[in-house]
């Protein structure tokens, strides 16, 4: 058995964040110490351990917050076929019952696919509430012309996406052009409509832990629903000092307007304990709201294989070769 855990949907319970005027006094004060956030986020994979059943309810409450993702060139209509089937059982039946959760109905929180493959993952997924999120907006450089990019969103949620991951024009952000940052996000939010959006700042782009920070802060006020990390094509993705700068921002800008934004780390994490020091970031920073898929993803294509082997070796005390868990 695992400890009590509670899976809830992806989207439920949290109103939508509105955004706000563009406030210049706050992107502008807003300033990271870096020495500081790393000495703290060096912190985080000690400061706690979990283990045994309440590592593995923990595990399952990663796997209920993963956006499942395959963005490859070689991506095939059957490619994505097979990734949806595994979100719909995301962790073998017979470990479930070993764990006793097999009346939890364990699904990942979305699926991540391209546009063109939206049609695919909305048909693979018809009747198991599971969201298809598509990136757009020129993914993954965004660089593409602006009117092209807002009518890949338009094309995207006219598909049935029901989130879209947008990239941001990074040279707003390194030339401090935070009027033009923030009316692309505006337009993104706009073209959404009801359409959850994601805004990816791509962190290993932006030079420093400040711009992360004042980038983090401007998407909020645009409107963004998520904030994410990043493309997981960058040289640098997801990394635990510049989650720990956005999650300090998103509490920011919650304890200044009252409004919730949810966080996406994406790119490079891959195993389960990567997972855990995810999830203790979210708990120690912004609480226990947080560890929900209406306010947490991960973004991962790889996660899945070593926390569904984590889980066996829990209930079994051994590991099976990675080919028992095979994600397409």
């Amino acid at each position: 058995m695992v400890a009590h855990l509670t899976l809830s949907s992806s989207q439920s319970g949290v109103a939508r964040n509105p955004g706000g005027p563009l406030d210049l006094d706050v992107v502008r004060r807003t300033r990271v110490n870096r020495s500081a956030v790393e000495r703290r986020a060096a912190t985080i994979p000690t400061r706690r351990t979990v283990k045994k059943e309440w590592q593995a309810a923990w595990l399952l409450r990663a796997v209920s917050c993963m956006d499942l993702t395959t963005l490859s060139g070689d991506d095939t209509a059957g490619t994505v076929r097979r990734l949806c089937a595994k979100a719909r059982t995301p962790v073998r039946a017979d470990i479930l019952a070993a764990l006793g959760v097999s009346d939890l109905g364990v699904t990942v929180a979305a699926v991540c696919v391209y546009h063109a493959l939206v049609p695919v993952a909305v048909r693979a997924l018809a009747g198991s509430g599971i969201p298809v999120a598509a990136v757009s907006t020129g993914f993954p450089a965004g660089l593409s012309p602006f009117s092209q990019r807002v009518d890949e969103i338009h094309a995207s949620v006219q598909a049935g996406a029901a989130e879209i991951d947008v990239v941001i024009t990074r040279g707003n952000v390194l030339t401090g052009d935070w009027d033009a940052l923030y009316e692309e996000v505006c337009a993104f939010r706009a073209a959404a409509g009801e359409t959850h959006l994601k805004v990816i700042l791509g962190t290993g782009d932006l030079g420093t832990l400040t711009n992360i920070a004042r980038a983090s802060q401007v998407a909020m006020m645009a409107g963004a629903d998520f904030i994410k990390t990043s493309t997981g094509k960058e040289p640098v993705n997801a990394t635990l000092p510049v989650g720990l700068v956005m999650a300090r921002q998103i509490r920011d800008y919650h304890e200044r307007t009252g409004h919730l934004v949810g966080f996406k780390p994406a790119g490079g994490i891959r195993t389960a304990k990567n997972a855990l020091e995810w999830l203790l970031l979210m708990k120690e920073e912004l609480g226990d709201r947080w560890l929900r898929a209406d306010l947490f993803r991960f973004g991962a294509s790889g996660l899945l294989t070593d926390i569904e082997r984590q889980l066996e070796h829990h209930v079994t005390g051994r590991y099976s070769g990675s080919h028992r868990h095979p994600m397409v």
